[in-house]
């Protein structure tokens, strides 16, 4: 596998993206690097554009990293979209596909931020306006999610790119497979069992709840009138249960995810869980239970264990049943598939949606 700075390089297909680059390339080198060695899905390749679009790289960090400088808040909005595309029907980019039976009119997705989604658009523009139609939202969408780890905090790692879009929305019952924040943790592994993901990966992957935001009514239900369990720091039950009382709808006001450094990608969410401060009861869980307490104690005191774990995690999840070869079809607009193009006007990048939670757990 080609190193970090030689595919930065290599990425910088234009002078003023590669004099950005030089800029970012310091503190992206000084982050930490995991190395993924694992097989890859049949029709993914480590290089795969280097030919046609050698530059995606680069345009895809730039646009990332400006972003992110208007917005720290974009880079859980991209993770969540990320995990929201791929855990029902495969990372397809049909959470991108707007329309009449839109994955984002589900309720785990009505909270997916407008502004991360016109980004990945945003970014397929730019890429398709140097090198043609040759990259997928689908691999947009992976790399813009890796470059917002890294950029906030987070390791680098690889990611394999090859994949095609979807033609069609992942169904009701598909998006209802994503996991809950009320869920407990013998539903969660279940759930990630589902999927061909283990504990590890599940406790890893929760971590990205190290940034980002939750309504009130995602942990309503660890609040009064409903008992006290005893898994909620009291002083912290209590802050919450006066914060949300002025959200009678529990959709307006909201909560970060992580306490201690809410814009960092880092591990003081585990510190959390140990602190009992943990927002969701899908995450506080995770700290409690005898199948998940070991690593998330273990992630808690070695940040590289964390590290290294969600990044073989993140790569793991983002070949989950994906499109190659010439399935699919790699969209001019990521809201719209190719064939309604003719019919579409300027008014298909309206998204109907409203920033909301972000991560990785669905909204309730």
């Amino acid at each position: 596998m080609q190193s970090q700075a030689s595919r930065m390089a290599r990425s910088s297909g234009s002078r003023p993206v590669a004099l950005v680059l030089l800029a970012l390339c310091a503190a992206a080198l000084s982050s930490a690097t995991v190395t993924v060695n694992e097989p890859i899905a049949n029709g993914l390749s480590w290089s795969f554009y280097d030919v046609s679009c050698p530059s995606v790289e680069g345009i895809v960090r730039w646009h990332v990293a400006e972003a992110l400088r208007r917005d720290i808040g974009i880079a859980a909005g991209l993770i969540r979209i990320f995990f929201h595309d791929c855990f029902p029907q495969g990372c397809d980019a049909s959470v991108l596909l707007s329309g009449s039976n839109s994955e984002q009119i589900e309720v785990p997705n009505q909270t997916l931020r407008p502004e991360a989604l016109k980004l990945i658009d945003d970014i397929r523009a730019a890429v398709h306006a140097v090198c043609g139609p040759t990259v997928s939202c689908a691999d947009i969408t992976t790399l813009a999610t890796r470059d917002a780890v890294v950029a906030s905090g987070g390791p680098f790692f690889e990611v394999p790119l090859g994949r095609r879009d979807g033609l069609a929305p992942a169904s009701s019952d598909l998006v209802g497979t994503l996991p809950a924040p009320f869920f407990d943790v013998p539903t969660l592994i279940e759930s990630f069992k589902n999927r061909s993901l283990d504990k590890a990966d599940l406790v890893a992957l929760s971590g990205a709840h190290t940034v980002g935001r939750g309504h009130c009514v995602s942990f309503s239900d660890r609040l009064p009138p409903n008992a006290d369990d005893g898994t909620m720091d009291p002083a912290f039950r209590q802050r919450l249960t006066a914060k949300c009382a002025s959200d009678p709808s529990g959709n307006v006001v909201t909560q970060v995810l992580d306490v201690r450094t809410p814009n960092a990608f880092d591990n003081k969410y585990y510190f959390d869980l140990i602190a009992k401060q943990g927002l969701f009861k899908s995450d506080q869980g995770l700290i409690n239970h005898p199948d998940t307490k070991r690593a998330a104690t273990r992630f808690a005191l070695n940040q590289a264990a964390f590290f290294d774990q969600f990044a073989r995690s993140m790569v793991k999840m983002s070949q989950m049943d994906i499109l190659t070869g010439s399935a699919g079809e790699i969209r001019r607009n990521c809201s719209v598939r190719n064939t309604a193009l003719g019919d579409v006007s300027s008014s298909a990048h309206q998204l109907e949606t409203t920033a909301g939670d972000e991560g990785l757990a669905a909204d309730a």
